[in-house]
């Protein structure tokens, strides 16, 4: 029962890269060098990423055009108006740090291989979570900056759209993904074959980029402005936003007439924050201020969301089969599919 609730190797390293930053901190010129080199890895991280992606599999997912606008409405208008919400709750119970990184953690986009593992999982529509999934990474690398800039302002932050900042995650993130898109055709059946291979560019550039945050945000005295009573409030803040936004979508999904399959690809691909997208955007939009401060949201709800999700999913692959063994049993006998199905619910 409790594995459940274990933190995956993948949380364990982030916090492993976290102490790190904390107790030997990276420096002056060895910092930049390594910073560098993490932008690089990143690069080569979407590159990747857009080599996988079948092009023919996310156009088909085209098609679902309503899931995808309920899709976005999650990811760029529930969340940003739940975020704006918490910040209530700042400087009270959360520092002005906490409160900026969970906004910004309900500007991001939407992840990308989670989204779709998930939806594989639990029995949705794999290919319109695959298209809806990325749809979302592209589109945020212009919403993100500007959602940031014009919600943080009317909390009265001084933070203006910088378009040299969408520059810079155009070029870092977008363009890798083309030319890897571009190269799908010869690189796609290859990478499928090596997996590992993206994983460790994954999460290398992930821990990298945590690493140099924390180090910076230890030198400017991270830990003595951040209390632990903001770090409680912090983490019932990310369990109450993924809990909305999942009883939402679900009641919104059903509302609105969707398939099962069409619900669960909703309830996954609108839920999700991409930690992968978070990283380097939080280096390219708030560079020079507490980037470890406001990354610190991003990083538990990860965990959160990637907990909370596994159960889900499996709840879901449950109830599928459930419906599934009750469907072939009575259809031995004669009885009609539908009769089953009012059956097993």
């Amino acid at each position: 029962m409790f594995s459940r609730f274990r933190p995956d190797t993948f949380t364990l390293m982030i916090v492993g890269a976290l102490i790190l930053g904390s107790v030997l901190p990276v420096q002056d010129r060895a910092a930049e060098w390594l910073g560098l080199f993490a932008n690089g890895m990143i690069a080569l991280l979407f590159f990747l990423h857009g080599a996988r992606i079948d092009r023919q599999t996310a156009l088909a997912g085209l098609v679902h055009w309503r899931l995808h606008l309920v899709v976005f409405a999650s990811t760029f208008v529930l969340f940003p108006i739940l975020g704006l919400a918490a910040g209530l709750l700042s400087p009270t119970l959360l520092t002005p740090a906490l409160a900026a990184g969970v906004l910004f953690l309900c500007v991001l986009p939407s992840t990308v291989q989670s989204s779709i593992a998930f939806t594989s999982v639990a029995g949705g529509n794999v290919p319109a979570a695959i298209c809806s999934a990325s749809a979302s990474n592209i589109l945020g690398m212009f919403i993100t900056p500007l959602l940031v800039a014009v919600l943080l302002n009317s909390q009265g932050g001084h933070h203006e759209f910088d378009w040299g900042a969408v520059a810079k995650i155009m070029a870092q993130l977008l363009l890798p993904f083309i030319v890897g898109q571009m190269l799908q055709p010869r690189l796609g059946p290859w990478l499928t074959r090596h997996k590992p291979l993206t994983m460790v560019v994954d999460r290398g550039s992930i821990l990298l980029i945590v690493y140099i945050a924390f180090s910076h945000a230890v030198a400017t005295g991270l830990w003595s402005r951040t209390p632990l009573p903001a770090l409680a409030t912090m983490l019932v803040v990310d369990l109450v936003l993924l809990a909305l936004v999942l009883s939402i979508t679900t009641a919104a999904s059903r509302l609105l007439g969707f398939s099962k399959e069409d619900e669960i690809t909703i309830v996954f691909c609108g839920s999700k924050k991409s930690l992968a997208s978070g990283v380097p955007m939080a280096n390219v939009i708030f560079a020079g201020q507490d980037v470890g401060g406001i990354l610190l949201p991003l990083m538990l709800f990860h965990q959160v969301q990637l907990m909370a999700c596994a159960a889900l999913a499996r709840r879901y692959a449950e109830r599928t089969l459930a419906v599934l063994a009750a469907e072939e049993g009575p259809a031995r006998a004669g009885v009609a599919p539908a009769e089953a199905k009012l059956a097993a619910r």
